[in-house]
């Protein structure tokens, strides 16, 4: 018979050993089981030649040797179907759960390797009866009855589990079995057209490209294993619920540019050899900032920890003159998150919590990290759900003028509802937004809600005179910020006048250029802006005079030092002046008591803000309040009488003006 077609499938099938082997793996169980699939492959396509042989040369050879080597051709052709349903079977069951899973399916290829060898295989012969065409028999129907039945299983796993299933794997696989179907079928009603060899090779190879090529898990810049192996890797660890500890090396500058330490690039490549032969560990270049070295032996862990770190204070190059910015993030026992996902999401938060690249510094990932990093997701969670579902609402704080003896302004706070219906302070979700993004969308919806409420009440009518709206860093660094917020306020008809942003000084810092266009367009609309927060971070009357503000807010913390701090006292009476002296008004937030009130009073500041008035309200609440005491003022000061208005002022329920109530 003609075996040239087996032949090739050979030299197919020892090309993608010599490759496989040859290059660096990470020990996936996926890799262990398609390295199998792939000798299970290449021994049947010698088998597949030797019985041919054999069958060629039978007058020649004992007949026992002769079925022996048919029958071993049978068992490794049903071998390939097995091998293809424990490949699948990897992606469905997690590894504590696998070799229960799967014994099933081994003892079926047990009891047909052992029907095929004991079962009778006839010769169908042609017709000068001593050229034998082909096998039939018991033996036989045996192996296709188990190699079909394994194909249909499979099958039915990879529809049935397909949301565990790797896409690719499940498109590869099923491309490879019904390549290695479609030739079975052929060859078995053209018994003179041998192609199932060859295209069990084809059919491997194509896994092979798709998925199982070795260098896709390779960053060919450095030769470590990249973010996609990583992924894999980890998952793999994690489902097996195995102990391994994680050392990152997390670079101020990207790798290529880190290693560009001297000319000669001796230096760059001291670095990237010590990197690629740290012992006992994996090494994964994740982002171009971020190495991992992950080590499945947890002992060992904490000593290569110590020897890489020593190494890295020596420096590099001649003299090790050459020295890399960096820092160390430790996680001893990955057990502390579930999954890779969180392991990573882990040492981002600790890299964006991290104040700088102190020289060899080393933080250590713990379970208080750990326990934060969640309750951080948990928080984007439940924020992306209230903006979802319209979850956020706005309270507004009345701010009462000093000057004309009434509340004339409020201060728009943001709250959000979980989903059972309880208010969420914006201390616990605010640093999140402004973290991923969210801030833009909740900023917008509250500017939104406010100038809603306003086209819907003539606030001028109430004796208020605007409503002011907090910025957030992100916020003020967005190109979009004057045109989005001007179309709302066109949207609902709202007079310019009766909106006044209120900007921090970190904001004025970190996005100054960008929000000083931003400011200049939207103050030739008529917009006012407050200086928010003064007296917290790097104060400095610098700002007052960069910014175009017309109002600066005095923090709760400031107004509360000025009565136990004499330096704080001496500071504050001097900005004040200042302030005053650049035609700006104050305001002074935080106040809670009678003395603070007459104290700050005294100093001419222009607005109080605090719970001595009033905590910030819902917006029913908030008209209900206004209503009541500018309506009682309005009442009261009738011609010829006068009025003290902070004398009728009732607090909401449960309020105390005692120190320390939470601000805003």
């Amino acid at each position: 018979m003609d075996i040239r077609m087996q032949c090739g499938g050979v030299v197919l099938m020892a090309v993608l050993l010599y490759f496989y082997l040859r290059q660096k793996r990470i020990s996936l169980d996926t890799e262990k089981v398609f390295f199998r699939a792939l000798l299970v492959t290449f021994v049947c396509i010698i088998l597949d030649i030797f019985s041919i042989l054999a069958l060629d040369y039978r007058s020649r050879l004992p007949e026992l040797l002769v079925r022996f080597i048919c029958k071993s051709y049978l068992v490794t052709l049903m071998g390939v179907a097995y091998c293809g349903l424990l490949y699948v079977c990897v992606d469905i069951y997690k590894k504590k759960n696998y070799r229960k899973n799967v014994r099933k399916y081994k003892l079926a290829a047990l009891a047909g390797m052992i029907l095929i060898y004991f079962l009778p295989m006839e010769y169908r012969f042609a017709a000068d009866q001593t050229t034998v065409i082909y096998t039939y028999g018991a033996s036989v129907y045996t192996t296709y009855l188990f190699a079909v039945g394994f194909l249909i299983v499979n099958f039915f796993l990879m529809k049935k589990e397909k949301n565990k299933i790797n896409p690719a794997r499940r498109e590869a696989v099923q491309l490879w079995m019904t390549i290695w179907i479609a030739s079975s079928l052929i060859q078995l009603f053209n018994s003179n057209l041998l192609i199932v060899g060859f295209m069990s090779a084809i059919g491997t190879a194509i896994v092979y490209l798709k998925l199982e090529n070795p260098e896709t898990n390779l960053d060919r810049q450095s030769g470590m294993f990249n973010h996609g192996a990583l992924i894999q890797y980890g998952r793999q660890l994690f489902g097996r619920e195995q102990a391994f500890s994680v050392l990152t090396l997390s670079l101020e500058e990207p790798l290529h540019k880190s290693m560009r330490a001297d000319r000669t690039g001796a230096a760059d490549m001291e670095m990237l050899e010590f990197l690629l032969h740290v012992p006992d560990a994996f090494i994964f270049k994740n982002t171009e900032n971020e190495i991992l070295f992950v080590f499945e032996d947890q002992e060992k862990a904490g000593e290569q920890v110590r020897l890489v770190s020593q190494r890295f204070q020596s420096g590099w190059g001649k003299d090790g003159q050459f020295y890399v910015k960096h820092c160390w993030i430790y996680m001893a026992d990955a057990g502390i998150v579930n999954n890779v996902d969180d392991m990573l999401d882990l040492i981002q938060c600790i890299r964006q919590d991290s104040a700088g690249f102190a020289k060899n510094s080393l933080i250590v990932a713990d379970q208080a990290r750990a326990e934060k990093m969640y309750q951080m997701k948990k928080t984007e969670r439940l924020l992306a759900e209230a903006i979802e579902k319209d979850r956020v609402e706005v309270f507004y704080q009345p701010i009462f003028s000093t000057r004309e003896n009434r509340f004339t302004c409020a201060e728009a706070l943001v709250r959000i509802r979980d989903e059972s219906g309880n208010i969420v302070p914006p201390g616990a979700f605010i640093e999140v937004a402004e973290q991923n993004g969210a801030i833009l969308k909740l900023g917008e919806m509250i500017f939104e809600k406010v100038c809603r409420m306003i086209g819907e009440r003539d606030i001028r009518r109430y004796g208020l005179h605007y409503l002011e709206i907090n910025l957030s860093v992100v916020q003020c660094a967005s190109e979009h910020l004057f045109k989005d917020y001007i179309q709302i306020m066109e949207k609902y008809g709202i007079a310019a006048e009766q909106i006044n942003l209120e900007i921090t000084e970190s904001a004025s810092l970190d996005a100054k250029a960008v929000l000083l266009q931003n400011m200049e367009k939207m103050i030739a609309h008529g917009v006012r802006f407050s200086l928010d927060d003064f007296g917290t971070g790097q104060s400095n009357l610098n700002y007052i005079m960069d910014m175009p503000v017309d109002i600066v807010k005095f923090d709760m913390d400031m107004t509360s030092s000025y009565f136990k701090n004499s330096k704080a006292k001496y500071i504050m009476d001097n900005a004040i002046r200042m302030i005053h002296g650049m035609g700006l008004e104050i305001v002074s937030e935080g106040v809670e008591t009678e003395e603070q009130y007459q104290t700050m009073k005294s100093l001419g500041i222009s607005y109080i803000q605090g719970y001595y008035f009033s905590k910030p309200l819902s917006q029913e609440e908030f008209w209900q309040f206004i209503e009541e005491r500018n309506g009682r003022l309005k009442k009261a000061a009738e011609p010829g009488q006068s009025v003290d208005f902070t004398r009728s002022i009732i607090l909401p329920p449960n309020v105390k003006t005692a120190s320390g109530m939470v601000p805003k």
